[in-house]
């Protein structure tokens, strides 16, 4: 059950297509099947295109005509092309200063044309496959050019709002609003305001009555709003004007300098792909945190999702339309109306076009102010105070406020041109600011390196390294993450030099502490510096998983010269722990140095094997077959040695490691978590984020007990996503029933039978369990505590085991060992019949759609047993090692 698909299609004990999907099948070929959620998610979002697009065409100066044309083509085109299935896209405000500029300086038919150019740029990036490298811009930059157009738009149709006319640019339009101000068109304000206060309080409502109301989008709320209102009171004010279909204005051929038109497509370009690449990423991310997700949606595929912005563009502007990208309010509003597919995007489309057929009379009846409200209200929140937050807390906050005022000040295209440049001097500051300070205490010189190490600091880093008299010990400690060749070879010659005349060097770096320490052979670079080859160094006490340092008669055997051995590393405190993963283990007190490490006496433990050690329980370790559950205090141990004893090597008795030396449970689990991180986060991040996108669908219910020696998922070789395990003690499943019930595994059974749709469940007993040592020692009416309350379950298994008239569960080839593994055999095969009790079950089992297995795990063998019939023959077969797969 290895999360590696190629693992799985080559095993051929495993059943294919072992990890459908829970959605519905496909419909039948020849059939168009909507989803109840996706005709009501498409609806929501049409509620709210339509006035937006209309909006946004009033603050470009375009056509109001114009912005429905994008809306229908967005969602028709761009909705059936794109790479991303639930992401809206339209007529987008961030694009509304370009258009704006470009209509102003060459016609609106010229625009056209502009907008279709920049579709074909859109298509020949996206059959070059170069969408990620879109993601490469700095999230300031993204951010500072949004704010910059939000100010833009705001600024311009305040004047809208105050019953004016806008100017082309912003500073015109700020020298341009105190007389504005002064001389207002009150029925105009009077809309707006209504608008606003509209947009304000809907979300607002409180109670069960504000989360009905809530449904309707505010947008369309407050735009009906103000054009009732100013209907019914007659007021006086410009309205929407949409001229017959018959005299819409198409795209023309570019009239103007030819680097003025060709500058105008890479901005259109820019502006366009990149909000719509980026809009992707974020419904992704909007997906995966969606609750009840049951039916998958597919990870946005960025190369596609460009074509199809290619494609939308270059239609839009042959129909006369405006230019069309990802627009994050319609893709949040889709989300969150609880689309499942495309098709909530393409309803979208259709709505739109009939609106723009049907309704005209009724769109003819809005006040131009009221719009301008709403679109003044998109372009102040596109000044995000949690985008603000953010790039602060990264200090790039000068990228970001030079990118806004560039917008502002000179253009999208010019601001974004200024940020960049910004961004890559912070950049190189950051690389080239270097603090190296000398400083002696302690009859030690030390040398704190804040930083990258490159070669413009080189010049300082000699000074201070030859400030340390000869013959001294010397600290050096580097606290960045990066040195490149010409700081390596110095420090690697200062180095070499200082102890070829007698000194000491440490390095160490600011998360481990000490990490080397060379006297006259030389050193190594500090753990976690990448040195020129790019390479991290790691010459701490971590060993190499292949050097092997102990030796089969438990002596310590040479390390390899490159890599110091676990006994070889002086300056390591003794309770660090070494292991890397899938190297020889003992709760986690693993190769301790020789003065730390305990070896067991023969005459505490019974016989030592041959090749183990008291560091360790690796191949060949010593084993215990039957050792007590901490669910069974008190109970004597068992020791069966599993491998044959060699009495010429026993170990040599020493004293244990003293309680003060050992590592406190916060510093094993940290160290624990800190281990994943660095080494196992890497490998499996891209399978868990799928699998927070998708949810989990896991193929089995494993059902065993929860003692620690019990890993489910190296005993069956699983992956994150394999596995619905429930744990508990003694692997019992309580029968169904009020009296004797238990709801917390009733309702995992139930949840992973009803709703995860798991196809087998596995019920795994082990040798050794402390909850059947304790059946078989309890007496009748003892003390009523939690555990023996929860062990009455267990009872039957008990009573199957006495009765002589049932043939007793066994393992194939030799008898149980003893009565507390003839106990745990039997314990699994009677928790198999409560199983069956289980209503969801027992529905599923004659439905043909669920398997019931029984398993046994022998921990000193380390071997899985599975049971091969039910009732009358009631035998666990050993369970083979497989080839490996070729």
């Amino acid at each position: 059950m290895s999360a590696c698909a190629t693992a799985r299609a080559t095993d051929p004990t495993r059943t294919k297509n072992i990890h459908q999907s829970p959605s519905p099948p496909p419909p039948p070929n020849g059939r168009f099947r909507i989803a109840g959620a996706d005709l009501s998610a498409s609806i929501a979002v049409f509620l709210i295109a339509l006035p937006l697009s209309l909006g946004i065409a009033l603050a470009t100066g375009a056509p109001l005509q114009a912005g429905l044309v994008a809306a229908a083509v967005g969602g028709l085109v761009a909705g059936r092309l794109g790479g991303s299935p639930l992401q809206v896209s339209g007529p987008a405000a961030g694009l509304t200063v370009v258009t704006a500029d470009l209509i102003h300086r060459y016609g609106w038919r010229t625009t056209c044309a502009i907008t279709v150019l920049a579709g074909v740029a859109q298509l020949g990036l996206g059959c070059l496959r170069v969408a990620r490298t879109a993601l490469a811009v700095s999230p300031a930059i993204v951010h500072g050019m949004l704010a910059g157009i939000g100010v833009t738009i705001a600024v311009a149709q305040l004047h809208i709002v105050l019953g004016g006319t806008p100017e082309s640019s912003v500073l015109d339009n700020l020298r341009a609003l105190p007389a504005q101000v002064a001389g207002p068109h009150p029925a105009a304000v009077s809309v707006g305001v209504l608008t606003l206060t509209l947009l304000l309080l809907w979300p607002r409502v409180p109670g069960r009555a504000g989360r009905l109301l809530r449904t309707v989008p505010a947008a369309l709320v407050a735009v009906a709003g103000a054009t009732a209102v100013a209907s019914l009171t007659g007021l006086t004010v410009p309205r929407v004007e949409l001229p017959s279909w018959s005299s819409h204005a198409l795209a023309g051929l570019p009239e103007g300098p030819v680097l003025g038109i060709a500058a105008a497509v890479l901005t259109t370009t820019l502006v366009c792909s990149v909000q719509s690449l980026l809009g992707a990423v974020a419904v992704d991310k909007l997906v995966s945190a969606r609750p009840g997700l049951t039916t998958r949606v597919g990870r946005s595929d960025l190369d596609r999702e460009l074509l199809g912005q290619g494609t939308a563009n270059v239609v839009s502007g042959a129909l006369g339309g405006l230019p069309v990208a990802g627009v994050a309010v319609r893709s949040s509003a889709n989300v969150n109306a609880g689309a499942v597919s495309r098709n909530s995007t393409l309803l979208h489309g259709v709505l739109v076009v009939a609106a723009a057929l049907l309704m005209v009379p009724l769109l003819e009846l809005i006040p131009l102010a009221a719009l301008a409200a709403l679109v003044m209200s998109v372009g102040i929140q596109m000044v995000s105070l949690h985008h603000i937050r953010t790039v602060t807390r990264h200090r790039e906050v000068l990228v970001y406020v030079v990118t806004t005022l560039g917008v502002v000040l000179f253009g999208v295209l010019q601001g974004v041109i200024l940020g960049v440049a910004v961004a890559v001097a912070v950049a190189m500051h950051r690389l080239a600011r270097t603090r190296i300070t000398h400083e002696e205490k302690e009859g030690a010189h030390h040398i704190h390196v804040r930083g990258q190490l490159t070669f413009l600091a080189v010049p300082r880093l000699s000074r201070a390294l030859h400030l340390v008299p000869h013959g001294t010990r010397a600290v050096v400690r580097l606290d960045g993450s990066f040195m490149d060749h010409a700081a390596y070879e110095s420090l690697q010659d200062w180095q070499k030099t200082h102890t070829a005349q007698g000194g000491t060097v440490e390095l160490t770096d600011r998360r481990t502490g000490v990490r080397d320490s060379a006297h006259d052979d030389g050193s190594r670079p500090a753990e976690g510096v990448t040195t020129p080859n790019g390479t991290s160094t790691r010459t701490g006490p971590e060993t190499d998983p292949d050097a092997d340092t102990t030796s089969h008669a438990g002596t310590t055997a040479p390390a390899r010269p490159t890599t110091p051995g676990p006994d070889a590393a002086p300056n390591t405190p003794p309770t660090a722990c070494r292991c890397r993963p899938w190297t020889p283990w003992r709760n986690h007190h693993c190769a301790h140095p020789p003065s730390a490490r305990p070896t067991t006496h023969p005459a505490d433990t019974g016989t030592t094997t041959g090749t183990g050690t008291g560091a360790g329980t690796g191949a060949g370790a010593e084993t215990t077959d039957t050792p007590t559950d901490p669910t069974a205090p008190g109970t004597p141990t068992t020791h069966t040695p599993t491998t044959p004893t060699t009495p010429t090597t026993p170990a040599a008795p020493t004293t244990p490691r003293s309680p003060a030396s050992e590592p406190s449970s916060v510093q094993q689990l940290a160290r624990g978590i800190s281990a994943f991180q660095r080494d196992t986060a890497p490998l499996v991040r891209g399978e868990l984020a799928r699998l927070a996108r998708e949810g989990q669908r896991p193929s089995q219910l494993f059902l065993t007990c929860a003692d620690s020696r019990l890993v489910t998922s190296m005993i069956t070789s699983s992956g994150p996503g394999d596995l619905f395990v429930v744990r508990n003690v003694g692997n019992l499943v309580p029968p169904p029933g009020r009296e004797s019930g238990d709801d917390s595994v009733a309702a995992a059974i139930e949840y992973a039978v009803e709703v995860l749709k798991v196809r087998s469940i596995t019920v795994c007993g082990h040798s050794g369990c402390g909850a059947m040592q304790a059946l078989l020692s309890s007496e009748p009416g003892g003390a009523r505590t939690p555990l023996t309350r929860w062990l009455r379950h267990g009872r039957p298994s008990v009573a199957r085991m006495a009765d002589e008239g049932r043939p007793w569960a066994r393992l194939s080839g030799r008898a149980p060992a003893d009565a507390v593994e003839q106990l745990c055999l039997t314990n699994v095969v009677q928790q198999l019949e409560h199983l069956r009790a289980h209503e969801s079950v027992a529905r599923a089992l004659r439905d043909g759609a669920l398997e019931l297995h029984g398993m046994y795990f022998h921990v000193g063998e380390a071997q899985a047993y599975l049971l091969a019939g039910a009732g009358g023959s009631e035998v666990f077969d050993h369970v083979e090692a497989a080839e490996r797969p070729r």
